[in-house]
């Protein structure tokens, strides 16, 4: 009856506010075995609904080694698995359109362009940024190595018309950079470089924040770092995490401070950017996890967990860090992105006719099979029922 009341709270939070979480989109990146050059889990995505706690498996890449990201744009979502790029419907899952990207990383859409960051273990490229077109993900431009980064791209923030870009050259060990790579969003022509200096080398992750990015920087592993930096003067700072001995292995931020665990830890951490400690606070939350998102709708952490080959599992925290539910996904769920839309009330959906004994969540979602869904509010024949 708990689990139920918890669900229903969850449910109810945001039924009169203006955004809900429909979904819950999960890349998980499945086992490659790089010395027999088997798939032994093959890629997927999965979709969660929190209404119900129910999850399912919508599409498998087959022939990806690994994934590295995903995001939604609109009615559409769009996949980074190994050498393709993939665009798919957000409601019906269907795949729409593919394209050939060599040493896909990480992918942000700003306006019409989609911008890829590139970069592979032992290999070169001749361009570590390239743009594509959202509609049908065909090429549009890249900026090449004399014109644009020199070295391995990871994740992208956008601030007014600039795109950041990290440069971490991550897969070159001992040759790991700190720069910060500024691209014009409208002439596509690459500005200049931050260099975030010495102690951010390897930056992993880079977060924005009104007028501030804030980066998690891996350097060559030995130790870890926070930078935050002004995008009005270009100014940066960074803070050696204190105590550590190897890189951070996940981070987001959640609302104005940074969860972060250190790589093969399990005490979950917190920094805050306006105070610049040297050290994180635990939370009160002790599991090793794999990829840490942020629902800022409900104000929800959902960290994932995973051994790598035989199972991933995804929990979900309130505001105290409490565990209010948790779901088991597919191996390695490295990606983790919400499908925020707005509703205006409840009544818009109690007046769904429905007389052919069709189920409709608050969302106005039909539910196919009924008998697998969790005890909610649901609508039927037009009324409000809780089966």
């Amino acid at each position: 009856m708990k689990k139920v009341l918890l669900i229903l709270c969850l449910f109810y939070k945001g039924l009169f506010a203006q955004d809900v979480v429909n979904q819950v989109l999960i890349l998980n990146e499945g086992r490659y075995d790089y010395t027999t050059g088997q798939i032994e889990s093959p890629v997927t995505i999965g979709t969660y609904d929190p209404a119900s706690n129910y999850y399912s498996i919508v599409d498998t890449i087959e022939g990806a080694r690994f994934a590295s990201d995903m995001l939604i744009d609109g009615d559409y979502f769009y996949v980074a698995a190994d050498t393709q790029l993939l665009k798919y419907d957000l409601n019906s899952y269907e795949l729409l359109n593919t394209q050939a990207v060599s040493g896909v990383r990480n992918i942000y859409i700003v306006n019409d362009n989609l911008f890829v960051t590139r970069g592979e273990y032992g290999v070169s490229f001749d361009s570590y940024l390239q743009i594509y077109s959202k509609s049908d993900l065909s090429f549009v431009s890249q900026l090449d190595t004399t014109n644009g980064p020199k070295w391995t791209t990871q994740n992208m923030v956008h601030y007014e018309n600039k795109l950041y870009v990290a440069i971490n050259n991550g897969f070159e060990w001992g040759n790991e950079k700190s720069l910060i790579g500024v691209l014009d969003l409208n002439s596509l022509s690459y500005l200049e470089e931050i260099d975030l200096g010495p102690d951010a080398t390897n930056p992993d992750n880079i977060m924005i924040s009104e007028e501030f990015i804030f980066t998690v920087n891996n350097k060559n592993w030995s130790g870890a770092s926070f930078s935050k930096l002004d995008l009005n003067t270009n100014s940066s700072t960074t803070i050696n995490v204190s105590d550590v001995s190897t890189g951070c292995g996940t981070s987001c931020l959640r609302g104005d401070r940074i969860n972060f665990q250190i790589s093969m830890d399990s005490v979950l951490l917190e920094w805050d950017p306006a105070t610049l400690l040297s050290s994180g606070n635990p939370v009160g939350i002790n599991q090793n996890f794999y990829e840490l998102s942020y629902d800022k709708v409900n104000d929800f952490l959902y960290a994932s967990e995973t051994d790598y080959s035989t199972y991933g599992k995804v929990h979900i925290y309130d505001v105290n860090n409490n565990l209010v539910s948790e779901f088991d996904c597919g191996v390695s769920p490295g990606t983790i992105v919400f499908d925020i839309r707005s509703i205006t009330s409840i009544n818009s959906h109690a007046n769904l006719q429905n007389y052919d004994n069709t189920y409709f969540d608050l969302f106005g979602r039909k539910i196919n099979k009924i008998e697998s869904h969790s005890k909610a509010v649901y609508i039927h024949m037009g009324r409000k029922i809780f089966r």
